[in-house]
């Protein structure tokens, strides 16, 4: 992708006055007493990108990221995008630190593309659980110098040495003279200076918001309906369009059988083909979707010389589960210590496993939707849900035929999220909505119904894996094999080699910590017919299911407490066994069971232990039976993800993550009979409702090391800690997902 500089966005102070009229947004500049340093607007001030030059570090330039308004309070410009985790308040927390600005004075929004954000390897995404630890130190200086400028720039108006001057929140103070400064004063002042380097920072005892659980900037605006996410969007003159996709993937339009009476339906401007769809323009949605779901298409299946992925007609989710159960062999080695095959043949013991989890779908409550808009001057704006900004530039750029720095993507709020928004071609109506537009010589605005959405969402990989584990004669393992078998998101979508595993496929299967003298873990690749993506957790999302079940599988055969082994075999590594302990103290002690509650309930508790980004993180799940299902009355987490920025966010995520890991364990499982998944929508398709939802309870555990991941750490040890207390009641071992499937009966004694 070309290089381009940063981009002045609209900044209209009134949360509710945004987007109702995006073709008249005015920017805010220097002229109204912004600190925005060397910003160009090009001729017009339309806000497309340009040319940049080609030393910009990301994460440096002040102006990229920062304006200070008249008013004192700050509009910044995030690198990464909010989709409920809270990122906007961790970036005004960070950079307010620094700045010295009450995270309450800050309106924070996503910022275009351009090489300023590509915080993270060069690139930009929001995802893995990384936004806050991967741009914490570059944040907090990028608060200092423009905190060190505004001082600069006071030191000159007041006539002293800068030495005598200190900040409060959104001044600067002469305490000597007792003057003071709004920060919006100095701001025109401010942009004429040069950005500091090396500027001290705080030190962590004098922090006043990192740390503390201060509030979501954003929820009074969710909460009133004020906030705007792509599906509230509109834009001058624009056409309506909905879609109907081909029912297998790879099929295309053939004849329109109806298409004359489409046409004339009410409000229909026209009638598209696309590829692998449909779709009608209309003066407003409801038409188009009526008149799309009217149409009937003849589906023409995909030729032999086609390039897009072909769903087979006669392809089933029984049938790929036992395709990957059939695959045999150690597979491609990923991880290796000691040696296995000795070990195992010398064990006194062998104790063996396959384990399955089913594809899985985002099933977000806003359902896709994307505006398209080529303008006079021969540019392009893209205004779509993404974790991706310049993925999605560059991939719009080639389907309108521009160069990427005449396409202007709009990052919008997202309304679903955890992965569903990567750029995963045919799971996007983006694409379409190009399409549209340079067809219909408007702008375009495309929402996908339930329906479509569940058609063409990115599932989670289904996946197997199979376990060998040898002990020996006091019952402790002394070797471990394990060989997952599937494809990994991370795989298909930035490419494979035949040598090399894709760690997504292995991620909470390799890396455990546990102190097994002898391991391997393997992995085959299997292509996944379906179109797969990232899902909360990723890889960890069923291989710490995987893992975890099979070590109480595991403990049981050398008749050892679960619990009491994981404890032994952390010995050497005190983080790690703090944390377990932890949740044990949190839960009131370890207990296995079964035993019996004060509401005369007969449960038991299961423990799971896992190191997804960056953090570290220990459950314990309650469990009982009722009617053949599981019953979860309390889920335990200790999480220690080293340091931290706001506990109270740490404490929705891990109980959102907790949310839908037992959603995923309970119930969610996509089926495609004939090619074709199932589910169009929430009935065939349940996800956990408000009276399953256990009381959760938290534990954050400060270690002091790295900063880890938050939003997706939590979910992982959930289901292996539901599934090993459920296994104590039923007596039998559990190893495929969701529990739906079987009706569970306590044997156990």
């Amino acid at each position: 992708m070309n290089e381009m500089s940063p981009l002045i966005k609209a900044a209209a102070r009134k949360p509710d006055a945004l987007p109702l009229n995006l073709s008249r947004r005015s920017f805010l500049g220097a002229s109204l007493g912004a600190l925005v340093l060397g910003v160009a607007l090009p001729a017009g001030g339309r806000a497309f990108a340009q040319e940049a030059a080609p030393a910009i570090v990301p994460g440096t330039r002040v102006n990229a990221y920062i304006q200070i308004l008249p008013d004192s309070t700050v509009l910044f410009r995030s690198a990464f995008i909010e989709g409920g985790q809270g990122i906007f308040t961790a970036m005004a927390q960070i950079v307010g630190e620094e700045l010295d600005v009450d995270p309450t004075q800050f309106v924070v929004e996503g910022a275009p593309p351009g090489p300023d954000y590509t915080l993270i390897g060069g690139y930009r995404f929001t995802g893995g659980s990384m936004s806050v630890r991967m741009s914490y130190e570059t944040m907090r200086k990028l608060g200092a110098a423009a905190r060190r400028m505004l001082l600069q720039a006071a030191a000159t108006q007041l006539g002293v040495p800068l030495a005598e001057l200190s900040t409060q929140p959104g001044r600067v103070i002469h305490a000597a003279s007792s003057r003071s400064i709004p920060y919006g004063d100095l701001a025109t002042a401010a942009a004429a200076l040069p950005v500091p380097t090396d500027v001290p920072l705080r030190s962590r005892e004098d922090f006043r918001w990192i740390g503390k659980p201060v509030a979501r900037i954003d929820i009074r605006d969710k909460s009133a309906g004020k906030a705007h996410y792509a599906i509230d969007l509109k834009v001058d003159n624009m056409l309506h369009g909905a879609v109907q996709h081909a029912p297998r993937l790879g099929q295309e339009p053939g004849a329109l059988a109806n298409e004359a009476e489409v046409r004339a339906m009410p409000g229909v401007h026209s009638v598209h083909r696309l590829p692998g769809a449909v779709a009608v323009l209309a003066t407003n949605w409801w038409r188009a979707r009526r008149a799309v779901e009217a149409l009937q298409v003849n589906w023409d299946e995909a030729k032999p010389d086609s390039t897009a992925r072909v769903m087979p007609a006669d392809y089933s989710s029984q049938q790929h589960r036992a395709d990957l159960q059939s695959r045999t062999g150690e597979g491609l080695a990923f991880e290796t210590h000691g040696e296995v095959g000795p070990a195992l043949a010398g064990a006194a013991r062998i104790v063996e496993a396959s384990f399955d989890a089913p594809h899985l779908a985002h099933a977000q409550l806003e359902p896709p939707s994307a505006i398209a808009r080529f303008n006079a001057d021969g540019t392009l704006e893209v205004w779509a849900p993404n974790q991706a900004p310049e993925m999605f530039q560059g991939d719009a750029a080639k389907v309108a035929g521009l160069s990427p720095e005449k396409v202007m993507i709009h990052s919008p709020i997202l309304g679903g999220f955890f992965g569903r928004h990567f750029l995963y071609q045919t799971a996007n109506p983006y694409q379409q909505a190009i399409r549209l537009a340079k067809a219909a010589g408007r702008p375009v605005k495309v929402i996908w119904s339930r329906e479509e959405e569940f058609l063409r969402d990115a599932f989670r990989p289904m996946s197997v894996a199979r376990f060998r584990a040898g002990l020996d004669a006091s019952g402790l393992p002394v070797a471990l094999s394990a060989v997952a078998v599937g494809e990994g998101a991370t795989g298909r979508w930035f490419g494979r080699t035949d040598d090399k595993v894709d760690s997504s496929a292995v991620e909470g299967i390799a890396g455990k910590v546990y102190a097994i003298p002898n391991r391997r873990v393997g992995h085959i690749h299997v292509d996944d017919p379906a179109i797969i993506g990232f899902w909360r957790s990723v890889g960890h999302s069923m291989n710490d299911f995987f893992y975890e079940t099979f070590f109480d599988e595991m403990a049981d055969a050398g008749k050892q407490d679960p619990y009491e082994l994981r404890r032994r075999l952390l010995a050497d590594s005190p983080r790690h066994r703090n944390l377990i302990e932890a949740v044990a103290a949190l839960s009131g002690g370890w207990k296995r069971g079964p035993f019996t509650a004060e509401d005369g309930t007969r449960r038991a508790r299961g423990v799971a232990m896992a190191s997804p980004f960056g953090s570290e993180v220990a459950t314990i799940a309650e469990v009982s039976l009722k009617d053949g299902e599981v019953v979860v009355h309390h889920v335990w987490v200790a999480i220690d993800p080293g340091s931290i920025v706001n506990p109270a966010i740490i404490e929705a995520q891990v109980n959102s993550a907790v949310a839908l890991g037992l959603s995923s364990a309970l119930l969610e499982e996509v089926i495609y009979e004939d090619g074709v998944p199932r589910a169009r929508n929430y009935d065939g398709y349940p996800i956990l409702p408000p009276e399953r939802m256990p009381k959760v309870h938290v534990r954050i555990v400060e270690s002091g090391a790295p900063m880890g991941g938050i939003g997706e750490p939590g979910l992982p040890g959930v289901p292996p800690a539901v599934v090993n207390a459920a296994s104590v009641l039923t007596g039998q071992r559990i190893r495929s997902l969701p529990l739906s499937r079987a009706k569970l009966t306590g044997t156990a004694g």
